[in-house]
């Protein structure tokens, strides 16, 4: 039985939520519209400032489909209320980020720096040259542009260098050792 899914989803005040006949949930609030089209097999009910979200039947499909459902409405009402926010942290020697228009520049170490063009959506920011905070409404999107940052250069075992979320604890590895 899906815990997730049977919890009903509080709407907070000033959010907006339509569902049309084919599942197609669209939720607007203070900081924007987010639209996602659910499975058909998902039965999604609103009541006056509340989402339920019943599956028909009891089968493996239904009850992955069920938990999913519900989780990417919450996360839409989440986003068009507070919105979503990853930090990342740059560790080594030279390895900066700054913020040039749409652009942000990464140093990473490599013999040229790296241009990456903020997608549609998405604020970065670079508070100091060693921090990226990025934030948007959509959590998928937000999610995968601070993963591809990351991917630039992922932290590695024996010193520790690259760049890794907030809070984020790398494995140290022994080096080797002389005779």
């Amino acid at each position: 039985m899906s815990r997730i899914g049977l919890k009903p989803i509080e709407l907070p005040q000033g959010v907006d939520v339509n569902i049309d006949e084919k599942n197609f949930v669209t939720v607007k609030g203070p900081l924007g519209t987010l639209s996602e089209q659910i499975h058909q097999d998902i039965t999604i009910t609103k009541e006056e400032n509340s989402i339920t979200v019943v599956r028909p039947t009891d089968n493996k499909k239904h009850k992955s489909l069920h938990g999913l459902s519900r989780t990417l409405i919450a996360n839409m009402v989440q986003g068009v209320t507070k919105g979503y926010e990853k930090k990342l942290e740059l560790v080594g020697v030279g390895y900066r980020a700054n913020k040039q228009g749409n652009k942000l520049v990464l140093t990473l170490g490599y013999s040229h720096p790296i241009e990456m063009i903020d997608p549609e959506g998405i604020t970065v920011e670079a508070p100091t040259q060693t921090e990226v905070i990025i934030k948007g409404i959509n959590k998928q999107k937000v999610g995968n542009y601070a993963a591809k940052i990351r991917e630039k250069r992922k932290p590695e075992p024996y010193k520790g260098k690259g760049v890794r979320y907030a809070g984020e604890v790398v494995r140290r590895k022994e080096g080797k050792t002389g005779k």
